[in-house]
């Protein structure tokens, strides 16, 4: 990955030193609370103190260990989405029926995932929707350079079954997944988080049924060979 500003993680003086076992433990724990803390203040009411004082530890240890709030929660969003099962892994019967009953899967099981752990899912948004440009654009470069959700190895799979139309850049393709499916998955996620920032009438989960269906029809359309168009 290219190099980080110190805005947002630790001071170069700390940047490169090997962890000692204590120390990474420390950072582990700060991590895991701030991954708590955030997930239920948000980031911007959130407090470097608060997270201390619930640690027993004093605020400037933090700032040791990450340098700025920004660097907290950059160090729990990678945690938090790396966290996250790629989107190959999956059952054999599933990813045996190909690329898209893949993504059928895992939309699918969008409201399941927070319901198991609301914490990373929680952290993951406001990562996405509730942080500044600096640290967003940070964001961003991680999910390119590491790619813990498998985008690549997923496009890749959905080619060598003829599944996705060969005219198309691989990183297009990724770059789809990202604009569309996980933007389809956020409003899945928030709806999930907010049931009452969605008013729909009907039963909830044939209405989810249904726009899930819809949208992967208009996916095959766009992105599928003729055979799944």
């Amino acid at each position: 990955m290219s190099g980080i500003s110190s805005s947002v993680v630790s001071p170069p003086r700390y940047r490169n030193l090997p962890q000692r076992p204590r120390s990474e433990n420390k950072r582990t724990m700060i991590i895991d609370a701030a991954m708590r803390h955030f997930a239920e203040q948000g980031y911007h009411a959130a407090r470097v103190g608060d997270i201390a004082a619930g640690l027993g530890i004093a605020k400037g240890s933090i700032f040791q260990h990450f340098g700025s709030k920004d660097g907290l929660f950059f160090e729990a969003y990678k945690k938090a989405v790396c966290s996250f099962s790629p989107y190959l892994n999956v059952p054999d019967d599933v990813r045996n029926r190909g690329f898209f009953a893949v993504l059928h899967y895992w939309l699918v099981r969008t409201e399941h995932m927070v319901r198991e752990d609301w914490i990373p899912y929680r952290v993951y948004l406001l990562g996405q929707y509730g942080t500044d440009l600096a640290l967003k654009r940070e964001i961003n470069r991680f999910l390119i350079a590491e790619d813990p959700y498998g985008r690549v190895a997923f496009v890749r799979f959905g080619l060598e079954r003829a599944e996705l139309r060969r005219d198309l850049d691989v990183e297009m393709v990724v770059s789809i997944l990202d604009w569309v499916v996980e933007r389809f998955q956020d409003a899945l996620l928030i709806e999930e988080l907010d049931p009452g920032l969605f008013r729909r009438q009907g039963d909830p989960a044939a209405k989810k049924e249904a726009r899930i269906a819809q949208f992967l029809d208009v996916l095959r359309r766009a992105i599928g060979t003729e055979t799944q168009a």
